[in-house]
């Protein structure tokens, strides 16, 4: 992953389609691997102008740690944040899932989505072909694909960033 850091690429929605993901539909979607350390990689996911949303990857001790980092335009915490999750498979695969953990469960249930504490995020690394970012429940699947041979230029930083 440390080799895309700078890079953008643009995505599409290959799981089917799906009413709860009215608000992805017809919409330019570029990931852009922003900020990249020995430990963490930072990866805004903006949906047209929505820059809401960043995906971060974590090392931890035993694998990976997956969060979503959403926030509002002035940069402050949506109140559904930083949920994810730690990862499940062998850190040499190249699809590591991460299940929902105890916080993300507590902070779903609280705020009425009892379906997503069941949630399981994948992501999928093919070097030089695809990164690809995946939502899976019962009865809720949602995959979106990037292409990593063509890189496109990079959106402005998420709101409220720093600019790292």
């Amino acid at each position: 992953m440390s080799g895309l850091c700078g890079k953008a690429f643009e995505g599409r929605i290959t799981s089917p389609p799906a009413a709860a993901d009215a608000s992805f539909a017809g919409k330019r979607l570029v990931m852009h691997v922003r900020t990249c350390s020995a430990d963490t990689i930072r990866i805004p996911f903006h949906v047209a102008d929505d820059r809401s949303r960043t995906w971060v990857i974590t090392r931890t001790t035993t694998g990976y740690r997956l969060k979503h980092d959403h926030r509002h335009q002035d940069g402050s915490e949506d109140k559904v944040t930083q949920y994810g999750g730690d990862s499940v498979t062998p850190v040499s695969v190249a699809r590591q899932e991460f299940p929902a953990d105890r916080f993300t469960k507590d902070l779903l249930i609280r705020e009425g989505n009892t379906a997503g504490a069941n949630n399981v995020w994948a992501v999928e690394v093919q070097p030089g072909r695809t990164f690809a970012y995946e939502l899976r429940r019962p009865g809720r699947f949602f995959r979106v694909e990037f292409d990593l041979t063509k890189p496109v230029a990079a959106p402005p930083p998420p709101w409220g960033a720093s600019g790292s």
